[in-house]
């Protein structure tokens, strides 16, 4: 006989003492009905499992009737929810409950455009690029009065430029009113105390018409060009440039050495620019020759020379004596050489559009830097493509002339109704740019 411990006590109790079932305190003479309901239970309960057997096989026929595509998830998921079954519109991804819905765009916001296609390199084919240049050469044309006065109001179709006898088109037209950018380059050496005087006071003259926005170098030669200072716009220091040339040093006067490094410059500085040339035009000890330098005025472009002779009332003084002035100790000068000297000073003016002065008493020189201010402010600048457009590098001749609308000659009048002659003063060419084959 087991017995356990039940409770806290210690006290035991025996299963015969336990309260029973009261089917099973039936009297004996029942159980012999057991295995006749044990039969009945078993038989139910067979009954019972076999009625989803056989929903569950009807099931699978039915689907396996239907084709692959049309194959639907049941209505009620794991968890007991029903589904939802999405519109046809919504996309994106499923879920356990359903497709997550995702809102199409409105109609009226366009489609993003498809990003630019790069053209496939093909192997073995090298890049190519081709650039075109069109020549355009500009031209500033002076249009005066016999008396130097400035001729204004003048159009596009007043003008009428030809390059070696072919006419041009002018395409682009203006007056220029500019501030000027120029070089102040003055002969200074030991030579002639009065040329040296003049020089001095033809340059003050020059600073005095000066404006706040213009630049201005000052720069000085003998045997060879020094630069009193670089562009500037302070009056100031101009002045005080030539507050430096006091005591000349040599007696060489090398112009043409000193033009071209003036010149070579000026290459590099954008723009239109001039050179106020102050000097007698004499030559003593260069080592370039007229012909190279007369080259480099043709190469250079945007440059216009405004040549001023100083010296030439005391040469006419020893002229009337029968001999020359003389321009430095020990160097033989004669009238042929102040002559030659005067008409390189004409042709480098008119190889780039200035103009050459020769004023004998200093009072000239006011209005004449007037004249020369005037010049170089009042221009009409003139710009064409030219019919001839071979970069072969030679020069080229120009002519300009002004003309009535009606295709004549211009004629301007003065105040009392007089017929006055205008003066047209341009640059007599340009050197076409060469491009090496």
């Amino acid at each position: 006989m087991f017995n356990r411990t039940v409770g806290k006590t210690g006290s035991t109790k025996s299963l015969q003492n336990e309260t029973l079932p009261r089917e099973l305190n039936a009297p004996r003479t029942n159980l012999r009905c057991v295995p006749a309901l044990l039969f009945v239970v078993v038989c139910v309960t067979a009954w019972l499992c076999s009625v989803p057997a056989q929903a569950h096989a009807q099931d699978q026929g039915q689907q396996s009737q239907q084709p692959a595509q049309s194959q639907a998830p049941s209505d009620t998921p794991d968890n007991g929810k029903p589904k939802q079954d999405a519109p046809p519109e919504a996309g994106g991804p499923g879920g356990d409950v359903g497709p997550y819905a995702i809102p199409k765009k409105t109609e009226s916001q366009p489609p993003p455009p498809p990003p630019p296609t790069t053209p496939k390199k093909l192997e073995g084919m090298p890049d190519y690029s081709i650039k075109v240049n069109v020549p355009l050469v500009n031209v500033d044309v002076l249009v005066t009065t016999k008396d130097g006065q400035f001729v204004p109001g003048l159009k596009k179709e007043n003008f009428r430029i030809s390059e070696d006898g072919a006419p041009q088109t002018v395409s682009n037209f203006t007056v220029s009113q500019a501030p000027i950018t120029a070089v102040l380059l003055v002969e200074f050496a030991s030579t002639n105390y009065a040329f040296m005087v003049q020089a001095l006071q033809a340059s003050y003259a020059f600073a005095n018409t000066l404006k706040k926005d213009d630049w201005i170098a000052v720069s000085y030669y003998d045997m060879q060009p020094h630069i009193l200072v670089d562009f500037t716009q302070d009056k100031k220091a101009v002045y005080g440039a030539l507050n430096q040339m006091r005591i000349p040093g040599f007696i060489e006067t090398n112009l043409f050495d000193a033009l071209y490094d003036t010149l070579d410059r000026l290459d590099r500085v954008e723009g239109k620019k001039y050179v106020i040339l102050v000097t007698t035009g004499i030559d003593t000890f260069s080592k370039l020759t007229l012909d190279k330098i007369i080259k480099k005025i043709k190469d250079t472009k945007d440059v216009t020379i405004f040549p001023v002779s100083v010296g030439f009332m005391i040469r006419e003084m020893y002229e009337a004596r029968g001999r020359a002035a003389p321009h430095g100790m020990g160097i033989p000068v004669s009238q042929i050489d102040y002559l030659q000297a005067d008409n390189e000073m004409r042709t480098f003016a008119a190889m780039t559009g200035g103009r050459a002065y020769f004023p004998r008493f200093q009072g000239e020189l006011p209005e004449l830097f007037g004249d020369v201010s005037n010049d170089i402010r009042h221009q009409y600048s003139l710009a064409y493509s030219p019919t001839n457009s071979k970069l072969d590098g030679t020069y080229r001749k120009l002519k300009v002339q002004v003309i009535a609308p009606d295709g004549g000659p211009l004629k301007v009048k003065d105040q009392k109704g007089k017929d006055v002659k205008i003066e047209v003063v341009a640059r007599d060419g340009y050197t076409a740019k060469h491009t090496v084959d």
